[in-house]
């Protein structure tokens, strides 16, 4: 047994174990996850820990790539 989920739950259901929200970044979430965006589209991430971006900025978007670091302090301050 690998300790993994044959179907892991939606990153934000109460199923979720939410980690962490990085102030003015991504929400961190204990995975595997899965995260249906809003076009329907379904991404599953079998990471350990996942970091599901907020700010939209991401090209691997629903995931973080770290771009919401570019964004003004004001943004980043505020919480996303």
């Amino acid at each position: 047994m690998t300790g993994q989920r044959d179907d892991p739950p939606e990153w934000n259901s109460p199923e979720a174990e939410v980690l962490r929200r990085v102030p003015g970044g991504p929400v961190l979430v204990r995975g595997p996850v899965r995260i249906t965006t809003d076009d329907g589209r379904v991404v599953v991430a079998d990471r350990f820990v996942v970091a599901v971006c907020r700010c939209l900025r991401s090209s691997i978007h629903p995931l973080c790539d770290t771009s919401h670091r570019a964004l003004a302090p004001r943004w980043r301050d505020a919480g996303g």
